[in-house]
């Protein structure tokens, strides 16, 4: 790989001594806006579909919401990757916020007038979306200014456990209670969560923006992103199946409300109970967030993402097999705990081995191909429901899991060790 140049950290916390022995302060007002941010996100995600079901039965429609939420990932990760490279990180998810925090409160007012529908839902569903590839690809690509490399996957796992705790522990339960006591309410809720993430941002002192040579255009930085990935055989490896990952998990989770929620469902759970399920899954992330140091040391890396690989495919499809939600949220769980390991391990290691003037353009091209099969995925969970039934579903995409086994060929210690190498070796001849 060529070496190229290194852009100055106009970040001090990354160099200063108290890094050497904490993350530093800007690190945890980050972590608090996260935190915030995350926990209204996962308000959303669950809300959305459970708002969706008061309008409609049928799986497709139901389905439509998680396809529009997730399409932005596909038509528009790459020119947020650019801006992310050209525009200061933190005020680019500052807008982001914003805009989330005026759209989720625009569709609490129609909600409280009774003026909401499922092609609004949609309309809103694609906008925040827009807004969370914005937020999320600036987010990753701003932490290597704030921490040092070495610190990465301790701030990651930070980063990761309190991600994944509001995101998917504390917001689906409470967007099923909220769901219970209103649909306004429950909208209303994220609104303001994100204007409190909008103020913790504003606290983050700093410039986060990476200082460029010579003037560019868009199509010209997107292309040399995309070249670098797809020259990395690990990283374009990793993308792929993550992006196989996230066409199974998304066409799972778009129908999983109709399997799971109702007196006439397969599993009978009321929308709190559903939350509460959901929140199985999220306590093994959690877990596996704070613990992935530990699991690495002791199997290793390419060992331990293996064994994420069949937790995953446990996860996928234990529906397929019970239908008590206790055998359910057991194996949730547990296969929570390995799968969070996957997301600390590969973002580290993609934060490591990417130069910082590209990664913003590197993490929108992973997340394309990693996050742009969510809306195929949705829909195909949602048809295939139509024909073969919901159960189907589920054993269907448990299978096709499995082959994620294949791409393990390539990402292999050995592999991972070059990588890193490479990356070392280029950073010192810069």
């Amino acid at each position: 790989m060529t070496g190229v140049e290194e852009p100055v950290r106009t970040d001090q916390t990354a160099t200063s001594p108290a890094s050497e022995s904490g993350l530093g302060g800007r690190f945890w007002r980050l972590w608090s806006a996260s935190a915030v941010s995350n926990l209204a996100d996962g308000i959303v995600k669950i809300a959305l579909p459970l708002v969706a079901v008061g309008y409609t039965r049928s799986p497709v429609l139901v389905a439509g919401v998680a396809t529009a939420f997730s399409l932005p990932w596909l038509l528009f990760a790459l020119p947020a990757g650019a801006l992310a490279d050209r525009l200061d990180r933190r005020r680019v998810m500052l807008a982001a916020n914003t805009l989330r925090a005026a759209l989720i409160g625009g569709l609490a007012l129609a909600a409280a007038f009774d003026s909401g529908s499922i092609w609004l839902l949609y309309l809103v569903a694609l906008g925040l979306g827009m807004a969370e590839t914005l937020y999320d690809t600036s987010a990753q690509s701003i932490l290597p200014q704030v921490v040092t490399r070495d610190q990465l996957p301790r701030a990651n796992g930070r980063l990761a456990a309190v991600e994944l705790a509001a995101n998917q522990f504390v917001g689906p339960p409470l967007a099923g209670f909220l769901i219970a006591a209103g649909v306004a309410l429950a909208l209303a809720g994220p609104a303001v969560l994100w204007a409190v993430a909008v103020a913790a941002l504003l606290l983050v002192a700093g410039r986060f923006r990476i200082e460029r040579g010579e003037p560019t255009t868009m199509r010209a930085d997107i292309a040399e992103g995309l070249r670098f990935l797809w020259r990395h055989r690990l990283l374009r490896t990793l993308a792929t199946m993550v992006g196989t990952s996230n066409f199974i998990t998304s066409g799972i989770f778009a129908v999983l409300v109709l399997y799971a929620v109702g007196p006439d469902s397969a599993v009978g759970l009321t929308e709190p109970g559903y939350g509460i399920l959901l929140t199985s899954v999220a306590a093994g992330i959690v877990l596996g967030s704070v613990a992935t140091a530990r699991i690495e040391q002791r199997l290793g890396r390419s060992r331990t993402l293996a064994l994420s690989v069949l937790a995953m495919a446990a996860v996928v499809g234990v529906p397929a097999l019970s239908t008590n939600p206790f055998v359910i949220g057991a194996v949730f769980f547990v296969g929570g705990i390995l799968l969070a390991t996957w997301n600390v391990i590969t973002i580290s290691l993609r934060q490591r081995i990417t130069p910082d003037r590209l990664l913003g353009r590197v993490n929108s091209g992973y997340r394309m191909l990693a996050w742009g099969s969510m809306p195929a995925g949705a829909l195909v969970g949602g048809l295939l429901a139509e024909v073969f039934g919901l159960r189907a579903v589920f054993a269907i995409m448990g299978v096709l899991t499995l082959t994620l086994l294949l791409g393990m060929f390539v990402v292999t210690d050995a592999n991972i060790e070059a990588a890193e190498r490479d990356a070392a070796a280029r950073d010192e001849a810069d």
